[in-house]
């Protein structure tokens, strides 16, 4: 039996679940005096040196606005166990509560940017200042921003590899898989040459 034999249409609205395996991550955001925490599925590096990410993030959410207003925005990675938290600030909006205060997050201010960071429960974060491109923000809601400041707890992240083991399971970074649905990292594999 061949591989097509178990091969089905995938309807457009989902086909990108089947290449979004990157990280939820939180994006924090203030603008001085009003702050919020959403959470965000697509996310990915678009360059090395200097480190700049891509992120899409919808223009009528409070967020973007809060984004618009300072330039900068930061992305904490949560860990599993907080798959809940994740999925609540993902599913309501900053502008109808404050989910700091509703969802007891503590956040201390970033060391660039002042923006909200995350650490309890986080495997790292990264503080970034918004890259103006119009073009691709509107049309696109992808923002693109150049890490200016990151840290990552050495429980998972060490000596700039992930390192996903039995003893550091909350701190497996989250996937969203859709419809509140998540999965964790772990069971790394070690490729080894040919």
């Amino acid at each position: 039996m061949t591989n097509s034999n178990f091969f089905r249409p995938v309807a457009l609205e989902h086909a990108s679940r089947l290449v979004n395996h990157g990280p939820t991550v939180l994006v924090t955001s203030s603008d001085g005096t009003r702050r919020n925490v959403m959470a965000a599925a697509w996310s990915m590096p678009v360059e090395f040196t200097p480190p700049r990410i891509a992120i899409v993030i919808d223009k009528r959410t409070y967020t973007r606005e809060l984004i618009a207003a300072s330039g900068a925005f930061a992305i904490c990675i949560p860990g599993a166990e907080l798959v809940d938290l994740t999925y609540a600030v993902g599913s309501a909006s900053g502008r109808d509560l404050d989910k700091f205060a509703r969802y007891n997050i503590t956040a201390t201010p970033g060391p660039e940017l002042g923006m909200p960071l995350l650490e309890t429960g986080c495997a790292a974060w990264l503080e970034c200042r918004l890259i103006p491109e119009s073009h691709t923000e509107d049309a696109y809601d992808t923002c693109f921003g150049e890490v200016v400041a990151a840290a990552a707890d050495e429980r998972v992240f060490v000596k700039g590899r992930w390192s996903f083991t039995g003893e550091n399971t909350a701190l497996h970074t989250i996937h969203h898989l859709g419809g509140g649905n998540f999965v964790c990292a772990s069971n790394a594999i070690q490729a080894h040459p040919l």
